[in-house]
């Protein structure tokens, strides 16, 4: 099995995995037959590995909730669609943003005008 991530997922390695990462989703290939998804619940590493601690995952006769990962094991993490990560802003996005600019100009325009009345 050759597990490729989604359009919503992003490749990193496992030693790129920080603090931050905990509590989102991830999936990876944990050996030739097995794929993971679930939300990492904990991080420790050393130079060579990576320890993760999943939630979501044990619980069956066959899952386990933790896993050692070589650092440069690839491991796919949700995308956050709320933050825009790893995609570029919609048109939409764009245009409220530059109109928002546009309001927040007029508006210190017509305070420093009102100031030097």
């Amino acid at each position: 099995m050759n597990y490729s991530a989604s359009p919503n997922e992003k490749a990193i390695t496992a030693g790129e995995l920080n603090r931050s990462h905990v509590g989102h989703t991830i999936s990876f290939q944990s050996n030739d037959f097995t794929v993971v998804f679930g939300r990492i619940a904990g991080i420790a590493r050393t130079d060579v590995q990576v320890y993760l601690s999943l939630d979501g995952v044990s619980g069956g006769t066959h899952l386990k909730d933790e896993y050692d990962l070589p650092v440069g094991h690839e491991v796919y993490l949700q995308l956050d669609p709320l933050s825009g990560a790893g995609k570029a802003l919609s048109d939409a996005e764009k245009t409220i943003k530059e109109k928002l600019d546009d309001i927040v100009r007029n508006l210190r325009d017509r305070e420093q005008k009102a100031g030097s009345e």
